[in-house]
């Protein structure tokens, strides 16, 4: 009788793994909150010290690059000293590349602090801490979490992107970069009370785990970080699908954060839009993202994962031909739909490739996919200059927006082409 009321209350009971992602949803609202300041800086820096877009647009891409870059790495070493030390450690290096970017004068000065110091921190806690946590904590309910947390990249956008433009126009740019400072160390607290390594941690199986899984098992890593990071590659980059997911996942960000990401408040203004309009208008896109992401994550547990991703990238592609005739002094109903359209597809494509990466890759799958989206973030990193550099020969944003949409159909064969293999449970 005590057994069975025993298994009664535990079924009652939130299992750790909601308050586990609740935190990581948390912090990654932070994450993309401090990376998506610069896009609203542009013009500010470019008034006040009279740098020229591409320089700006540098630091930019050094913070993207590198967004991606450390990602596989983070991932090995929070197998190694755990989520809780990465994590608050990385918000630590937030606060300090944000907070010291109030001193500078000089255009290095800003390439070290927004880009190496905000780059390395906000790359500690990028897509892998979503694959990471939801490797270990879920086994049911994985695509739905997977798109929860990826929107809250999103989420940040929504609450950020509106606040720091106002404190911009209003302030300067300099209070908006104390305000991400302060963000970052706020969320630290909550990551040391709440962040858990694995649900065997506090006597756990991973939700929706059956009697008898090790799904969750704390696994004791070995080795060096690096090293073990480096290994994963080697072993991914002789399989084709690894190559078609980088592939297609690099076009993936050059169209969102490399491009629309960092460009749209001022390839909007460049058509007499006011920047809080703009900006504004791109945390729309934060919104739609929102219920594009989870949604996509629910449709990931029950369809392929190519033929999503297929959808995906064609859809957007699309979008990015039609924008250079849609953009004016005001937001038309047409600018309207496409950031609705925009937005529902910015990052629907992560919960289809973290559930390839684990399909093809096992327990390396989150180290993979932090390799698959390091080139996401070269991606980004190359449309962010590349864009910049477009706008200050031509004058204008249009060649940009075509080159994307183009790319975004090879993506869509990209995807076309991974084949299917058995899922490791």
């Amino acid at each position: 009788m005590t057994e069975i009321l025993e298994k009664k209350t535990a079924r009652r009971r939130l299992h750790r793994a909601w308050p586990v992602a609740a935190v990581g949803f948390i912090t990654l609202i932070g994450a993309a909150g401090f990376r998506s300041v610069p896009s609203v800086l542009l013009d500010p820096l470019h008034e006040e010290f009279g740098w020229s877009h591409a320089t700006i647009s540098s630091a930019v891409s050094i913070n993207l690059l590198l967004y991606g870059l450390i990602s596989p790495f983070a991932a090995a070493l929070m197998d190694r000293l755990g989520l809780r030390k990465v994590v608050s450690g990385a918000l630590v290096l937030i606060a300090l590349g944000s907070g010291l970017t109030i001193f500078m004068n000089s255009s290095w000065q800003l390439l070290l602090c927004w880009g190496l110091l905000v780059g390395v921190g906000t790359g500690s806690m990028s897509m892998t801490f979503v694959a990471t946590i939801t490797g270990r904590w879920f086994v049911e309910r994985r695509g739905l979490v997977t798109g929860i947390l990826t929107a809250a990249g999103a989420t940040g956008q929504l609450v950020f992107l509106p606040l720091i433009a106002r404190l911009a126009t209003s302030y300067g740019w300099r209070l908006p970069a104390l305000v991400a400072a302060g963000a970052a160390l706020a969320v630290v607290p909550l990551v040391l009370l709440f962040l858990r390594d694995y649900p065997s941690d506090v006597g756990l199986r991973a939700y929706g785990a059956p009697e008898g899984s090790t799904a969750g098992q704390r696994v004791e890593a070995t080795g060096n970080s690096g090293v073990r990071a480096l290994s994963a590659l080697w072993m991914a980059m002789h399989r084709p699908a690894f190559w078609m997911l980088a592939g297609g996942f690099a076009i993936c960000g050059a169209s969102t954060n490399g491009l629309i990401g960092t460009h749209f408040v001022t390839a909007a203004h460049d058509h007499g839009m006011p920047p809080t309009t703009a900006a504004s208008l791109l945390a729309l896109v934060g919104i739609f993202d929102v219920a594009g992401t989870i949604a996509s994550g629910w449709l990931t547990d029950r369809w392929d994962p190519r033929y999503l991703l297929i959808a995906y990238y064609s859809l957007r592609g699309l979008s990015l031909l039609v924008l250079p005739s849609l953009l004016g002094p005001t937001a038309q109903p047409s600018v309207w739909v496409f950031i609705i359209f925009y937005g529902l597809d910015w990052v629907a494509t992560v919960p289809p490739t973290v559930a390839l990466c684990r399909e093809w890759f096992g327990v390396d799958g989150p180290i993979v996919f932090g390799w698959v989206f390091a080139s996401h973030q070269i991606g980004a990193a190359i449309a962010a200059t590349g864009a910049g550099m477009i706008r200050d020969v031509q004058g204008s944003y249009n060649l940009a927006w075509y080159l994307a949409g183009g790319l975004c159909a090879a993506a869509a064969l990209m995807s076309a082409s991974i084949g299917r293999r058995i899922a490791v449970a």
